[in-house]
């Protein structure tokens, strides 16, 4: 058998400023859907950053099929350059997810079922009031080396084998259950494995292009060996992340905070939480604290800011409701002044403002939010695609901004949203200036 295999690249960029002491990894992604393009290996990515900040060295990043043989091969040629394999999917109950079937065979040892690794898969099926097919049972395989890594968010539990002083870390595929587990149940295992004490701190920013933010921080990056700082462009902003590396864990915790502390300083404003925290999360919170309500209107949007606030647990706490006024009827019917769209026009800051008012006065929130533009590619009113107005309701005042993001649909959406409830945020924190969307 002749398996395919895709190599995406041997080497991942060096962290600025270290050494090559470090622990080699590689990161294999499984599946036949990845060769075919129908999805991005999006886990890889994940992966060989997260490796990167801990300090490990990522040798190899490869993609492989579902056939035995292949991905036997890729295991054994990527435990032949790492002491480190975290792999990706091939963990579903079918005959064709052959991760386990692989791993056992790279390293000669025997597949059993773990009966209580049985038990337990059944019992999430009986929470979902679904009969387990027989064919789950499969998801229950382990080997002598391995230990099994619960999934809390699926049916397939994954592995951590430790053999030869090799280490390999089998998780499923979806990033929704591999992204937990690597945080909750494979990085705990890791710490061992590098010398010193490592400690990391995650800064999300938001109004600021990642090039500003490197602009900002420039002289920060590099600056010193035992602390590595890099930026990434993520949906909901610049995440700036920093790992510290120390003889001790105080120390390594100090030199966090204070480069963290000193990243805070430069950004300003453009920093609204830590580690993967969104905007939602934190604009909840602070509404939360200041005990008030909020109503959103909106057009261009469509939705996407009421969507962004009920992701977050609690929001019912502050949020009362939300309307998509998307055609001229629409608004007017919900409170916004006719006389307003006529002279200006129904995208415009003044529209926008207009929305957020009613739906603020209509719901008896304390805060409101409008939103009006062009999320597609036509030219509306004279304004050029791409282009949003968003206003917040506050405190007796309104605020304006005018938006530009060209672009698909969605992407386009998705900003306006984050900049509306940005905007809510710095209203909020009123007082604090800094660069905002535009």
């Amino acid at each position: 058998m002749v398996g395919r295999v895709r190599l995406l690249s041997w080497r991942s960029a060096r962290p600025i400023g270290r050494a090559s002491s470090f622990v080699r990894a590689a990161i294999l992604s499984i599946g036949e859907e990845l060769l075919r393009g129908d999805i991005t290996d999006s886990n890889a990515q994940f992966l060989a950053r997260e490796l990167s900040q801990l300090g490990f060295e990522v040798r190899r990043v490869t993609q492989t099929g579902d056939e035995l043989e292949a991905l036997t091969a890729e295991l054994q040629a990527s435990l032949a350059v790492a002491d480190l394999v975290l792999c990706t999917g091939g963990l579903g109950p079918t005959l064709d997810d052959l991760t386990r079937q692989a791993v056992a065979a790279a390293l000669g040892e025997e597949i059993t079922i773990d009966e209580d690794l049985a038990r337990e898969i059944e019992s999430r099926f009986r929470s979902l009031r679904r009969r387990m097919p027989v064919s789950n049972r499969r998801q229950a395989e382990v080997i002598p080396s391995s230990t099994p890594l619960h999934n809390p968010n699926g049916s397939a539990p994954g592995w951590f084998v430790r053999r030869d002083e090799k280490i390999i870390a089998t998780m499923p595929g979806p990033p929704k259950e591999m992204q937990p587990m690597w945080r909750e149940q494979v990085l705990p295992h890791l710490d061992s494995l590098l010398p010193g004490h490592r400690s990391v701190r995650s800064l999300m920013t938001f109004g600021l292009g990642e090039s500003r933010v490197e602009q900002l921080i420039e002289d920060l990056i590099g600056s010193r060996k035992d602390v590595i700082i890099a930026t990434y462009a993520k949906e909901a902003g610049v995440q700036v992340h920093v790992t510290a590396v120390a003889g001790s864990h105080d120390q390594a915790e100090q030199l966090a905070d204070e480069a963290a502390e000193d990243i805070r300083r430069r950004l300003g404003i453009a920093v609204f939480g830590l580690g993967d925290a969104s905007l939602s999360q934190v604009v909840g919170q602070l509404l939360d604290e200041r005990g008030m309500t909020l109503a959103v209107m909106e057009s261009c949007t469509g939705g996407e800011v009421a969507n962004e606030l009920t992701d977050t647990d609690g929001s019912s706490d502050h949020f009362l409701g939300g309307v998509v006024a998307y055609s001229r009827p629409a608004k007017e019917h919900y409170g916004v002044d006719p006389a307003v769209m006529d002279e200006h026009g129904l995208i415009s800051a003044e529209t926008a403002r207009s929305m957020a008012e009613a739906i603020r006065k209509g719901l008896n929130a304390d805060a409101g939010i409008g939103t009006t533009g062009i999320a597609g590619r036509e030219v509306v009113e004279g304004k050029p695609a791409g282009t949003c107005f968003i206003a917040v309701s506050l405190n007796g005042t309104v605020e304006s901004r005018e938006i530009h993001r060209p672009g698909n649909r969605k992407t386009s959406k998705q900003y306006f949203s984050q900049c509306a409830l940005d905007l809510l945020r710095r209203q909020l924190l009123r007082g604090q200036g800094g660069e905002t969307c535009s």
